[in-house]
């Protein structure tokens, strides 16, 4: 019984002792672990910067990686990026759970997947997808523009791009290019183009001062690095005030408001 008791107390002793001598245990809520609060999914426009937020909470000493996918490279670790490829970049402000990888100017090719590690045994890896679309310009106003002959036609484009700007954006009539060189628009006359470059975008504006029933038809807007807008001016000959377009804005056309009236009618009827 007493040879029994010393054991019971020289093991426990032991126990206690390598706890005191060795390191601390480490709990399982100290444990490094991804705080997967941000999304994972990421659409980014061309010329612009992507953010993927990666969040690791009690890192302790561990060292947390960026790695693209598709050909394993390793970007970043800890606050040091691996690529020459300046855009990469990881923010990390002191004492926060933050690793977010930034890529400015994305590029189509940068899309794909990229892994937020933290060097643990084994490895715990967090995936996110970066989307990467082209720019989209806009048209101000409705997509049919009716106007008077001998009035001024004034189509308003936009490219809501700030880190890259577009270097030039060009104005087709149908299949022609509005050249404000040529001979045709020269004879023509009255055909101007005003470009404003600002901290939320390009603006491009188009005016054709009187107005003819030949300036009818498709203009399209088309920025050096944005997808196209597209809008059917329609010259009238003739007054119809509901149609015209009046300081950048257009009503309806008259044949949709007849329409309206003779449905609202049969309505009434029935």
């Amino acid at each position: 019984m007493v040879s029994l008791a010393l054991s019971s107390i020289t093991s426990r002793g032991s126990s206690i002792a390598s706890v005191v001598a060795g390191s601390k245990p480490t709990r399982s809520w100290d444990k490094p672990q991804f705080d997967d609060i941000a999304p994972r999914n990421v659409t980014a426009i061309v010329g612009q910067t992507a953010e993927l937020n990666c969040y690791v909470k009690h890192p302790g000493d561990r060292v947390i990686s960026w790695i693209r996918k598709r050909d394993l490279h390793i970007l970043t670790s800890s606050t040091l990026a691996y690529t020459g490829d300046a855009r990469f970049s990881v923010k990390h402000p002191e004492s926060s759970d933050e690793w977010t990888l930034r890529i400015e100017y994305v590029q189509p090719r940068d899309a794909g997947v990229y892994e937020c590690q933290v060097n643990t045994e084994p490895k715990m890896n967090l995936a996110f997808m970066l989307k990467v679309e082209a720019a989209q310009a806009t048209i101000l106003g409705p997509e049919d523009v009716y106007v008077k002959k001998g009035s001024t036609i004034s189509l308003t484009c936009e490219v809501n791009i700030r880190s890259t700007p577009p270097s030039g954006v060009t104005w087709h009539h149908g299949a022609a290019v509005v050249d404000f060189d040529s001979p045709s628009v020269h004879r023509r006359g009255g055909v101007s183009l005003e470009t404003e470059k600002t901290d939320t975008g390009t603006t491009s504006r188009l005016l054709v001062t009187q107005a003819r029933l030949t300036d009818s038809g498709n203009y399209t807007c088309i920025p050096s690095n944005a997808n196209p807008a597209s809008v059917m001016v329609h010259v009238l000959n003739g007054e119809h005030p509901a149609a015209m377009q009046h300081g950048g804005s257009c009503g309806v056309a008259p044949t949709i408001l007849l329409a309206s009236i003779t449905l609202i009618t049969a309505n009434m009827l029935r």
